[in-house]
This record gives structure tokens, C-alpha cells and sequence, in this order.
């Protein structure tokens, strides 16, 4: 997988993190350098781990499935990107309660949620065969970086809900476009 590909994977994979950290700002109205690190270790890592897991789920199944692993990748990016293209246009992006949602329970739960995306890009990987080490460490710290910039942008501005929403518009998008540039390497979309 080329660099280039890989760098707009994890653009794509920050978004749901982006989009969080912008409402966390916005709830928090102040934020803190420990708040920001929090939030932001948590979310890289989680982003981190999540491609790590599903590249080794689909390290078992490679073998019985290469004919068509192609179709598999496009369909979980394509699952994938509908899913975060159907809560832009809907508007859901969860609204924080007064407590501090960079800790405890409300964090992890946030970070599950802005990275289990990444689990089926992790299997979509092992399905065209690449290494997971430099994607899952790329995959984190653009996360991070994101939810750092999410978290202070999100102090700054008062709508959260139009940049939410084409943040997570803006990353179907990408991923969609990755799952067909994935169909235009294995050669079936060799008419275009």
C-alpha cells in the first residue's frame, strides 16, 4: 500500500475522532493540556489497536479466501463509509453531558466508538495482504492529532454540528475511494 494511501486511510479513520473531540471542546468550553492528552493518547490508541486486531482475525482466514479477498476489502470500507456517510446526514454525534468526557468510563466508551471502524480496515489489510505495524502507528498518531486539533478548535467555534457533519461526509468519502482504488489494483474495474 502506498504511503499517500495510507496517510488518507488515516485521515479518513480520524474523522469519527475529529468530529468527537470538536463536540468535547465544545462541552468543556475550557480545556486543559491533561484533558487534550488524555482524549488524545486514548483515541491514537485506540485508532492504534483497532486495524492491529482485525489484520490478525484476518490473518487466519487469508488463505481460504484470496480469489475474492479484493470484493472483501471493498465491501467492509464500503460498510464502513456508509455508516459514517448516514451519521453526517443525520446529525448524530452524541451530545456530552456536563461531566468531563476525557475520563473514566464516557472516554473509553468514546474511543471504542471513534476506532471500531478501524477493526474492519485492520481485516480489510490482511485481506490484500500488508503489513499492519506501519499503518496502525500512522493510523494513531494522525488520531491523536486530530483529536488534539478537534479538542481546541471545538473551544473556539459554536457549531459543532455543520463541521461534524462533513468531517464524517468528507471521510465515507475517502474511504469509499479507497475501496474502489483497492477493486482498481486486483483489475476489476479495468474498463476505467
Amino acid at each position: 500500500m502506498e504511503p499517500i494511501n495510507i496517510l488518507l486511510l488515516a485521515v479518513a479513520l480520524a474523522m469519527d475522532a475529529f468530529a468527537v473531540s470538536i463536540a468535547t471542546g465544545v462541552a468543556l468550553k475550557s480545556v486543559s493540556p491533561r484533558q487534550t492528552f488524555r482524549l488524545a493518547w486514548h483515541f491514537g490508541l485506540f485508532q492504534a489497536m483497532m486495524p492491529v486486531i482485525g489484520w490478525s482475525a484476518g490473518l487466519t482466514v487469508r488463505s481460504r479466501i484470496e480469489a475474492y479477498d479484493h470484493w472483501i476489502a471493498f465491501a467492509l470500507l464500503a460498510f464502513v463509509a456508509q455508516g459514517m456517510l448516514r451519521s453526517a446526514f443525520k446529525g448524530d454525534h452524541g451530545g456530552e453531558d456536563a461531566k468531563d468526557p476525557t475520563r473514566g468510563l464516557t472516554m473509553v466508551m468514546l474511543s471504542v466508538a471513534t476506532s471500531i471502524d478501524a477493526l474492519a480496515v485492520g481485516l480489510s489489510l490482511s485481506m490484500i495482504n500488508v503489513s499492519i505495524w506501519t499503518p496502525a502507528l500512522i493510523i494513531g498518531v494522525v488520531a491523536g492529532a486530530f483529536t488534539t486539533a478537534g479538542m481546541h478548535l471545538g473551544k473556539v467555534i459554536g457549531s459543532v454540528a455543520m463541521l461534524s457533519r462533513w468531517a464524517e461526509m468528507t471521510g465515507g468519502i475517502v474511504l469509499l475511494a479507497i475501496g474502489i482504488n483497492i477493486l482498481r489494483e486486483h483489475g476489476v474495474l479495468n474498463f476505467f
